[in-house]
């Protein structure tokens, strides 16, 4: 492996995370590197935690790899509690090996004790704060399905949960967040709200079973008694939700029945999608969304319509939705 700064000087885009890496200010942390109870808390696969151990190592022994921890991990907490803090996690470039795959695992872990003190302060319950940041493993767990490698899939996701931004509450994640422009203009016609405002952003994560009516029931009724309770200082008066499952084209496929399309009626319409995203529902069905449509198997219901819809010429995409809180 050639120098973790040069390979990363070398791209546009990590090259500017670089330099602004360098220019910030942010008050240093204590690092502490994973052990193997840590990782297994965090819900990491078993396969994974040697490999991960034995790179602690390495980033004590190279000053490029520490100094990119260390200001990761800074940046990390320097925004614990905020809400849509800018500081991105970008994908690092292949030739940093192991390492730049799991360099961001390393970060949330040396950003652990401030984000669950954050939960402490909080009054967040311990149940709360583990299920939501054992969404780590399942990152880490997704990675290694669809490359073969341990890494983390999707660092500026997971980044979400270690600043306690967002929490597991059941069934179903909410995101603290507040409504942007276009979703803002939608609500303001019903309620008194509007760009800028609070909202709670609905995700559903995978691995979790059937999105059924009563588990969204659970999780929301979980919701509305935390939110108050634990962000008293917080008023949220509207939920949304953004993904390929809000697309109204899965309710002329799917059965009325379909737990997909009952969760669609929850929504009121936010605002209409232009650009086809074909890729959504064949990454969170198919586990990879560059995998092309013809080497597509569909054995589930939900499968069949999604590739034949395609097969037949149309395009799926990403819809959006809200309801009143």
């Amino acid at each position: 492996m050639g120098s973790a700064l040069d390979l990363l000087r070398a791209d546009d885009r990590t090259a500017a995370w670089v330099a602004g890496l360098a220019a910030d200010d942010s008050p240093d942390v204590e690092i502490v590197l994973p052990d193997a109870l840590t990782l297994l808390d965090l819900g990491v696969p078993h396969e994974e935690v040697n490999e991960i151990l034995a790179l602690a190592g390495t980033f004590r022994a190279d000053p490029e790899l520490w100094w990119l921890l260390e200001r990761c991990a800074r940046l990390l907490v320097r925004g614990v509690g905020a809400i849509e803090d800018p500081f991105d996690l970008p994908y690092l470039p292949a030739g940093l090996g192991a390492a730049g795959r799991y360099l961001h695992l390393f970060a949330f872990v040396a950003t652990l004790p401030y984000v669950r003190a954050y939960h402490r302060e909080r009054g967040v319950p311990a149940d709360v704060s583990r299920h939501t940041l054992a969404d780590l493993g399942r990152n880490v767990a997704v990675h290694r399905r669809r490359h073969g490698v341990g890494g983390v899939i999707q660092p500026f996701w997971i980044k979400l949960h270690f600043r306690g931004e967002l929490y597991q509450l059941g069934r179903l994640q909410f995101q603290r967040a507040t409504l942007g422009t276009r979703m803002g203009t939608a609500v303001a016609g019903v309620l008194p709200a509007g760009p800028g405002s609070p909202s709670l952003n609905l995700h559903i994560p995978d691995f979790s079973g059937p999105l059924t009516p009563a588990a969204v029931d659970d999780s929301l009724a979980r919701a509305h008694a935390f939110f108050p309770r634990h962000f008293p200082d917080e008023h949220y008066t509207v939920a949304t939700c953004f993904s390929w499952l809000l697309d109204p084209q899965l309710a002329d496929h799917l059965p009325a029945s379909s737990n997909i399309v009952a969760f669609q009626r929850r929504f009121r319409p936010g605002y209409p999608q232009q650009e086809p995203y074909d890729e959504g529902p064949i990454e969170f069905v198919f586990g990879d969304p560059a995998l092309p449509v013809d080497a597509l198997s569909p054995r589930t219901t939900l499968e069949h319509v999604i590739v034949r819809h395609l097969r037949d010429g149309g395009h799926w995409y990403g819809g959006n939705g809200w309801f009143p809180l």
